[in-house]
Formats: structure tokens, C-alpha cells, sequence
């Protein structure tokens, strides 16, 4: 069922146009599960290197460990062995759930340099076509990016497409933190753009932390730019199941796991990104005090109260947002499930006038970045509902910087 077509007749006709649909996506795109996936060589030689490491003599805990565990062992280190950590092994460092966070910055930057030289190479490799010298200068030119002074990478890959993840504000000392979850075509070159900057996971973070900011000057916020799963690329197969859902729901829960302090967590889910939060809800720990979705194809759940967590669920969609013609179902694997707007999904729906579309939610001056914000300092009574009854205010206390309302 759908809060735009209720009746059984022209619901399953909808349910065989999604499925024409998946069949025409096959036809002229393939399996992209298949097209487009590699082995993150760079990360696991990283990693394969750390579990045959020695530090003092002693073998070196696994890098799978959960977070509070290695969060124990760097605690229990000097600054110096930390330092020598991140040097010999960067990559494995600079994507460990519970290592430091200004260690993970450091590890980071050190193996941005080492990719930044790989492709700085490529460009000039005459082995290579003129098409794959060119990529190989975006992404350098990406790097060199992400290295400048001030930039603050929690996570990087460099295999494929690339994964980055990249934090605004002081993470170690914040009283609330912000997700940014970005749904298709993310990666490494689309991390940040300079035309429609507010579409891509960059601008998306900078944007909301602006106006956390505005919205609450005294509580300290950090905004994540999370980047960090691969996403579907394009409108195909991927983009139809949960399958990268479910790898990005492992991946953001050992995220918010390995995240330092006790501050409350809210996640800002955008098209795609919302099916991994909905995939992710039941698993997540209780920090997380919210999961907000814009422009979602559903969050594979039939309602709100089927997701299992313990966060608020809101949602929003502009009027102009084409996802809401996407047939709001799940048929064998394929779609996402109910509309997380209609009424009995029973998230709580939010305003998101002068959104401009589907990608236009961060856009300053949007009711739905404002919102945003508000859920993000804790200041819920300041939201604003679609509906004009304030439904969406329902039950909830005055504004909070700490805790749930």
C-alpha cells in the first residue's frame, strides 16, 4: 500500500510495472553487483599487515575487534608506539572503529599522500589510455583535496570507486553528533562538487553543521560526511535490492560504535542512504536518537515501529521529488518497502518547502535544513510538521542538548 494509490486493483498493476522496470534496468545496464566490484587490495594488504605486526614483542589485537576493545588497547599505549601505529600501518588505522580519532586523522593523511603518489604516477603512465589518464587525474586532483590543511578524513579507501568519510567540528568534544548518510553514485569523485555543492556528501555535511550552529551557538555539534559503504551506482540493480544496504548497515553501526564519547547521535539519511538507515535501525546502540530520512525509496519496513529501534523516525519529501513515483513496494528482494511519509508508516513528517527537488534537502534556506538542524542540537519542539495539526511535535518535550526528548 502507498499514500498515493490504496486500492488492491492499481497496486498490483504498480507491482508489475516495478517489476518491467527491474527487467528493462537488467537488459540495458546488467548486473552491477557483478560489473562493478573489486577487492579493496590497498585496505587489506594494510590490514593483513597489522595482524602479522609485533609492538613490544606482542601481537597486535584484531582489527575487527569490536571498537570498545581497541579503544582500550590505543588507550593503552604511549604516544609515541600510537604514532608508529599509524605510520606502519595507515590504512588499517585510519578506518579502525575505536582508534583515536585524531590518530585515525593523522593515519589518514599519510595514506592519502601514498594514494595521491599511485595516481599521480598514473597519469603520467603511458600504459594507460587517455580516458584512464584522465580519471586518474580526477581522482589526484581529489586527493589533493582531501590533504589540504584543516580536512579531517575519519575513513579512506582508495580501492574502486573509493569510500571517504570526513568530519566538521570537534568529534571528541561534542555534545551532539551529526550523520550525513548519501545514497547513489557516491564515491571518491563525487564526494564533493563544486556546482551543486549541496547534493554532494561534502556540502551536505558543511551545510548542516552551519546551521547547527546558527540554530544552538553554545552546544558543541560535529557534523560526519559518511561516505564511507559503496553505493549503488546509477538507477540499476543495486539500487533496486538491499544488498549495498546491508553491507552500508554493518559498516555504519561499527561507525557510531567506534565513535568517541556518550553523545547522542542523529542520522540524516538521503535517498538510498535511507534504505541502509532502515536496514541498520535494528542493530544500532542507543545513542543514536534519531534517524531522519529525505527523499527515501523506503526504508524496507512496512512502518516505523517495524524498524525495532528505540531512535525518533522522521521523514520528509519535497513536492517536487521524483522518488515519489517510484512504486512504494518490496516484491521478491526488489524495492524498498512502504512510503516513510505516509501516514501509516508512522514516522513523523516533517516541512520541507524549498527543498528544490530530491537533492535539493541541505540547500540553506529549506525548511527541510532547518529541521534538520533542529533534530540535530536536540531542539525538537522548533520543528516544523508538514501537516498544519503539528502531528509531527507529538509527545515530545522541549528542547534537549543531551538526551532523548
Amino acid at each position: 500500500m502507498t499514500s498515493f494509490d490504496t486500492s488492491p486493483q492499481p497496486n498490483a498493476w504498480r507491482a508489475l510495472l516495478a517489476l518491467a522496470v527491474v527487467f528493462v534496468m537488467l537488459a540495458t545496464t546488467g548486473w552491477t553487483t557483478l560489473r562493478h566490484q573489486r577487492r579493496p587490495a590497498p585496505l587489506q594488504a594494510s590490514l593483513s599487515a597489522w595482524e602479522q605486526g609485533r609492538l613490544a614483542g606482542h601481537r597486535l589485537p584484531d582489527p575487527q575487534s569490536a571498537p570498545a576493545r581497541l579503544t582500550r588497547f590505543f588507550a593503552s599505549l604511549t604516544e609515541g608506539q600510537r604514532a608508529d601505529l599509524a605510520r606502519r600501518y595507515p590504512l588499517a588505522v585510519g578506518n579502525m572503529n575505536g582508534a583515536p580519532v585524531q590518530l585515525r586523522y593523522r593515519a589518514n593523511r599519510i595514506a592519502l599522500g601514498q594514494a595521491r603518489e599511485v595516481e599521480r604516477e598514473r597519469v603520467h603512465d603511458s600504459r594507460l589510455t587517455a580516458s584512464g589518464q584522465r580519471q586518474a587525474a580526477r581522482r589526484l586532483d581529489r586527493l589533493e583535496a582531501l590533504t589540504r590543511p584543516g580536512r579531517h578524513i575519519l575513513a579512506f579507501d582508495p580501492a574502486g570507486s573509493g569510500r571517504v568519510a570526513e568530519v566538521f567540528g570537534d568529534l571528541r568534544r561534542a555534545e551532539r553528533i551529526s550523520v550525513v548518510v548519501p545514497g547513489v553514485d557516491t564515491d571518491l569523485l563525487t564526494f564533493q562538487r563544486t556546482r551543486r555543492e549541496h547534493s554532494a556528501p561534502v556540502g551536505m555535511a558543511k551545510s548542516l553543521y552551519a546551521a547547527e550552529r546558527a540554530a544552538a551557538p553554545s552546544t558543541r555539534t560535529a557534523v560526519i560526511a559518511w561516505a564511507d559503504y559503496t553505493a549503488p551506482s546509477g538507477l540499476g540493480m543495486d539500487a533496486a535490492t538491499a544488498m549495498r544496504a546491508e553491507d552500508g548497515a554493518l559498516r555504519l553501526d561499527a561507525l557510531v560504535r567506534g565513535l568517541p564519547g556518550i553523545a547522542p547521535v542523529s542520522l540524516f539519511c538521503h535517498s538510498y542512504g535511507s534504505v541502509v538507515c532502515g536496514v541498520a535501525a535494528h542493530r544500532l546502540p542507543e545513542r543514536v536518537a534519531d534517524i531522519a530520512v529525505a527523499g527515501s525509496p523506503g526504508m524496507r519496513a512496512e512502518k516505523a515501529s517495524r524498524l525495532r529501534t528505540t531512535a525518533r523516525v522522521w521523514a520528509m519529501r519535497d513536492a517536487d521529488d521524483w522518488i515519489q513515483d517510484v512504486p512504494y513496494l518490496e516484491l521478491g528482494g526488489l524495492g524498498h518497502g512502504a512510503d516513510p511519509v505516509a501516514a501509516g508508516f508512522g514516522a513523523r513528517v516533517l516541512s520541507a518547502r524549498e527543498a528544490k527537488g530530491h537533492a535539493g534537502y541541505f540547500a540553506p534556506g529549506t525548511d527541510s535544513l532547518r529541521n534538520f538542524a533542529e533534530i540535530g542540537v536536540g531542539a525538537y519542539r522548533a520543528v516544523s510538521c508538514a501537516d498544519e495539526d503539528d502531528a509531527c511535535r507529538a509527545g515530545l518535550s522541549g528542547t534537549t542538548t543531551t538526551g532523548r526528548a
